[in-house]
């Protein structure tokens, strides 16, 4: 039994986590509300938590930086590497919350049951800043739960503060579905708050000696499970917005809300200071004045720039410097993005991985397009760990990689670089995207029910087509695209497509709607025969 947690307690904590993480892997990648084959949380948890893991290991003396004592030094190593090795939302979350729960126990002396229940606190502060749009019934309701019951516990008690918090963790995720529409009619408890309960289980077992028995909720009984459409963005707006601003931490958050309420493609990041500091803003809005009003009610914003995206067609003086990095999940498509002269990583990398790339590149100025929204919660985290090393990211925030190819196709050097990237996300956000795969489960969809193996044609995100052929659903997906207008067909096969599905879709085309081009590429892709877009 432990009185205080000490760096040893801190190393066993995170190997006892990643063991039950890696035990309910499965379990937890099956938690997905979507019938097409994306499921994979758990996976991208234990990629997190593996890689704080090895951040720990590579410091085995535990010698402690500057003002850390030694359990907040290895606190802060496995934060540094779960950050560096977050893959997905949920890493990305997870991430957040150990480097808020490490900011706070860096400096404390001894972690009790009142200091752990000021870390659950600030972990679940820095968990919430971390997303534009916090939805409850996620891992963020989950550790919120932990942090309250924490506080109410009002112990010095080390083991009282970490029973109460998982045992309020535990309740909060089967509460999850009643929370969250997609959950509910899914029959399933949020995934990445699973994967919370799992972590906070193994703190208990770690201080106290004991295996707290929070098994995971049992599933609903649902006739069928349900799909959530995927986000989609947000209705473009005339005006991007940039300034910098020093203003404390809490009124940072108070202009965070109002900002997203104005607008889409909100990024904030600060400079690492745990109570305020510089931060830099970007926001479109169709309300500039709004905006920047939101920044001089939250502290002194200063350095602004207001574009208006319609303005945007004037030549630049020639820059050098620059860069793209694109996420490229297939050999074909890793080829296609070179040929653009961008530097490409394989699907789902990490943040380190991502950030490896940019920096190899060599440029001060990268512009990242991630191809996938889990993609995209990495790029967003690169945005601010590049910024160390004197380099500017800017994420395109593409969802496909034939939005990928729209946008490098408008690159231009002789523009500022801030405006070749409004000319590239203007590009991509253009390109209507689809795609095609077989249903990983039984689900009602938007388009009906649909059963394990199904075909389903998504037009970007949402079911639109279900079928048994796979040449006459791709035909039927591609009519349907152009039924609402297009010049350019863009096709990419994937890796376990058949032969001759690419020639059947553009002889269709040629014969129905002659008067557009169709361009057809070998992307290697898993899991999707063909993606398709139309410009």
């Amino acid at each position: 039994m432990l009185d205080t947690l000490d760096a040893a307690a801190v190393r066993r904590w995170c190997a006892s986590g990643l063991a039950a993480l890696k035990r309910h892997q499965g379990e937890i990648d099956d938690l997905n509300v979507y019938p097409v084959p994306d499921g994979d949380t758990g996976t991208n948890l234990v990629l997190t938590l593996t890689s704080a893991q090895q951040a720990l290991a590579m410091d085995l003396d535990t010698v402690a930086d500057g003002d850390s004592t030694a359990h907040g030094h290895a606190l802060r190593l496995m934060a540094r590497g779960a950050l560096l090795g977050a893959r997905g939302n949920s890493g990305v979350i997870l991430s957040q919350i150990l480097r808020g729960f490490a900011d706070a126990l860096a400096t404390v002396p001894a972690v009790r049951g009142r200091e752990l229940a000021a870390a659950l606190r600030d972990a679940t502060t820095a968990a919430y800043a971390a997303v534009a749009r916090p939805v409850e019934g996620t891992l963020l309701t989950v550790v919120a739960a932990a942090a309250e019951a924490a506080g109410r516990a009002g112990s010095d008690e080390l083991r009282t503060v970490a029973r109460a918090a998982a045992g309020a963790a535990a309740s909060a995720l089967a509460r999850t579905p009643d929370q969250l529409p997609a959950l509910a009619r899914a029959g399933v408890v949020d995934a990445g708050g699973r994967g919370l309960c799992l972590l906070l289980d193994a703190l208990v077992e770690v201080i106290t000696g004991e295996s707290p028995e929070h098994p995971a909720p049992q599933p609903r009984t649902v006739p069928l499970p349900v799909t959530a459409a995927r986000q989609t963005g947000s209705p473009e707006y005339a005006y991007e917005v940039q300034f910098l601003l020093d203003a404390e931490a809490e009124a940072v958050r108070r202009m965070q809300d109002t900002l997203a309420a104005l607008g889409d493609s909100l990024v904030v990041v600060g400079d690492g200071s745990p109570s305020g500091g510089t931060w830099q803003v970007h926001v479109h809005v169709n309300d500039v004045g709004a905006a920047i009003e939101a920044g001089v009610v939250a502290g002194r914003p200063y350095q602004i720039s207001v574009t208006r995206f319609a303005d945007q067609t004037a030549p630049a003086p020639p820059s050098d410097g620059r860069a793209a990095v694109v996420v490229a999940a297939g050999a074909g498509l890793a080829e296609l993005f070179a040929g653009e002269g961008a530097i490409t990583v394989p699907g789902n990398p990490s943040t380190g991985e991502l950030l490896e790339a940019v920096l190899a590149t060599g440029a001060a100025r990268v512009v990242v397009l991630p191809n996938d929204p889990d993609a995209q919660a990495v790029a967003n985290q690169v945005t601010e760990e590049a910024q160390r090393f004197g380099v500017t990211v800017s994420v395109v925030p593409t969802r496909s990689p034939v939005q990928a190819l729209a946008a490098l196709a408008v690159r231009d050097p002789r523009r500022r670089f801030a405006d070749d990237v409004i000319a590239m996300a203007e590009a991509a956000g253009a390109c209507r995207y689809a795609e095609v795969c077989h249903a990983g489960r039984d689900a009602l969809t938007v388009a009906g029910p649909c059963r394990e193996g199904d075909l389903l044609a998504l037009v970007e995100g949402e079911v639109n087509l279900i079928g048994s052929d796979l040449e006459e659903t791709c035909v039927a997906l591609v009519d349907r695209l152009l039924g609402g207008g297009g010049e350019l067909v863009t096709l990419l096969v994937g890796a376990d497509a058949p032969a001759g599905l690419a020639d059947a879709v553009q002889a269709h085309v040629a014969r129905r709607w002659p008067f557009v081009e169709v361009q057809a590429y070998p992307g290697g892709q898993p899991r999707y025969p063909l993606l398709v877009g139309v410009e």
